[in-house]
Order: structure tokens, then sequence, then C-alpha cells
């Protein structure tokens, strides 16, 4: 059970974290160029409907992976629950601000119709948006750490580096 719960949430985690971190990084700039702002904003709209929706159940899956997880490093567990809150509370941010982002813009979401106040609630939405993206980068980084310790590769190194006379 612990190798295909692993590979579910390793799978949910780059779907929602790689489909943002391309989308950021391709899709926007590329749409930007193509549509314009305006264009690239009617698709961003919809676009991120799913990526908060696949980030729900991402961050379900990575709670119950953190509940089960038994690794015997327990500072690296406070982390990663720490990084699971902060994507968590960020992802709360992330949808109260698009509601409120969807609220200044006509009821098709094409065009933004109440503009003062969309643009600084877009801001705090990317800044939130960033700060996820870092917990998680995080989140993951501490987790295949804890994998490797749970499995015992902690204690394999470790022996083969005293062996060696090595150290790191």
């Amino acid at each position: 059970m612990t190798t295909v719960l692993r590979f579910l949430v390793l799978q949910v985690l780059l779907l929602w974290q790689g489909g943002f971190l391309f989308y950021t990084a391709v899709v926007v700039p590329t749409g930007t160029k193509l549509l314009g702002a305006a264009g690239q904003g009617v698709i961003t709209a919809r676009v991120t409907d799913a990526l908060n929706a696949i980030g729900a159940v991402a961050l379900g899956a990575l709670a119950l992976e953190l509940r089960l997880t038994r690794d015997p490093n327990s500072r690296r567990t406070v982390y990663r629950w720490w990084a699971w809150g902060v994507a968590l509370a960020c992802h709360g941010l992330l949808i109260y601000f698009h509601m409120l982002l969807d609220a200044f813009m006509d009821d098709e979401r094409r065009r933004v119709l109440v503009a003062a106040p969309f643009y600084p609630v877009h801001r705090m939405y990317l800044w939130a948006s960033t700060v996820q993206w870092v917990a998680c980068a995080l989140l993951a980084w501490w987790t295949q750490r804890a994998w490797k310790a749970e499995d015992g590769g902690f204690a394999a190194e470790n022996a083969e580096r005293d062996k060696s006379g090595k150290k790191n």
C-alpha cells in the first residue's frame, strides 16, 4: 500500500504543482503574446478553477501521506506539516481571491468591470500562489527525504559513509 500511496501522492503533486509551473512559465506568456492580457485572463479564469480543484485533492492526499509516513526524523515531520499548513492557508486565500476576482468581472468572466480593486487583489493572488509554490517545493523535498528515511535509506547511507571514512 505504501508504494501505491506514494505513487498517487507524487502524481497528484506533479499534476497540481507541475501544471501550475508550466502554466505560469509557458502558457501565460505565450497566451498573452498571442491573445493579449484580456484574452489570456479569460483563459486563466477557467484554468485556475481546475488548478484549485486539483489542489484541494492534492492537499488531502498529502495530509493522508503525512499522517501515514513513519519518518524517524521528528523535526522533518514538523517541517512537512508546517509546509503543508502554509500550502493549505494559501489555497484558502487563492479560492477567496478567485471569488473576489470573479465578482469584479462580467458573468461570463470575459471582461473586468470593476478595475480599481481587481488589480491589487490579483497581485495578492499572485503572491499567495508564489508562497504556495515555495511551500509545496519544500514539502516535496522533505517528503522524498522522509520516504528515504522511512525505507532505511539514510541508515544504509550513513553506515556506508562510516565505513569509507568520508564525511558529507
